[in-house]
């Protein structure tokens, strides 16, 4: 596996990779990987002739008093999973190379509408940040499709709207999300957890899969979401948001709707943790 911070060097690759023909999938990753990164990159290997990888912890989608300087940063464990999984390049650039003139003199790129609610609300700037960087990247590697996990369902809603507001050619393919056995969606912030906490943030899931329950026994929505919330906070959970949301437009959800998404954002201990259960409504 070829790592490299340079920019040059991922266009010339992909560049003789195309001249033979051949198709490219990328997975953007802020690090410290594991198994939902290792399952995007078995994905990409499947689909496609070429693999690229990159990691940068982007600080245009961190707000001022979040996690930027404290998000685990473990390349070389990071490096050794991607090389086990068959990625053959990783881009690991710094911020200078990303944002050379600063944050001032950057052009950004921005979705309205869902890119305002829900995480949006809570983390102001926070998908600009998000648009902005997977632009970059998408136009320094230029792959045909790239892949994300469906952990962070606005996310890959609002990348799968910039990539056709802007007339992108590449396919963007969410994949399913990847669990711990207690039912805890995995990701890089869980090591935030201490070992009680863990425990207590399956809770997350088990409140989501109640609220789906109920809407499909025909129970009021905000009758169940108010339990479920409940149920957070007495698991020791600081709710953000709770909601359900029509699952193709992320708009609130109405009595018409039958794809629905039930999503989340709660706070337990250091951790900022979301999730979401996508199904459809019952119709008589």
């Amino acid at each position: 596996m070829i790592t490299t911070a340079a920019i040059s060097t991922i266009r010339e690759h992909v560049s003789a990779w195309r001249r033979k023909g051949e198709t490219v999938a990328f997975v953007p990753t802020m690090g410290n990987l594991h198994q939902g990164h290792v399952t995007l990159v078995n994905e990409a290997k499947k689909r496609t002739d070429h693999v690229v990888v990159s990691i940068f912890v982007n600080p245009m989608q961190f707000s001022v008093n979040e996690d930027l300087d404290g998000y685990p940063r473990t390349l070389t464990q990071d490096s050794d999973k991607l090389m086990a999984a068959g990625a053959e390049i990783l881009f690991t650039p710094t911020a200078e190379i990303i944002y050379p003139k600063g944050f001032s003199q950057q052009t950004f790129v921005e979705v309205p509408d869902i890119g305002d609610e829900l995480c949006g609300a809570s983390r102001p700037g926070h998908f600009r940040g998000v648009a902005t960087i997977v632009t970059k990247l998408f136009n320094i590697v230029q792959p045909d499709i790239a892949l994300f996990g469906r952990k962070d369902f606005q996310q890959l809603m609002i990348i799968k709207t910039m990539v056709e507001d802007l007339s992108m050619p590449i396919e963007v393919i969410g994949i399913e999300t990847i669990r711990e056995k207690s039912g805890l969606a995995m990701s890089s912030r869980n090591g935030y957890l201490t070992t009680d906490e863990k425990h207590s943030a399956a809770t997350l899931k088990q409140a989501l899969d109640n609220i789906v329950d109920a809407i499909q026994n025909n129970q009021p929505t905000q009758q169940a979401i108010a339990t479920a919330e409940q149920s957070l906070i007495n698991a020791g959970f600081t709710p953000d948001y709770l909601e359900v949301r029509n699952a193709n437009t992320l708009r609130q959800a109405t009595a018409a709707d039958t794809a629905l998404v039930v999503i989340a954002a709660a706070y337990l201990g250091k951790a900022r943790l979301i999730d979401n259960v996508t199904f459809s409504r019952h119709t008589n």
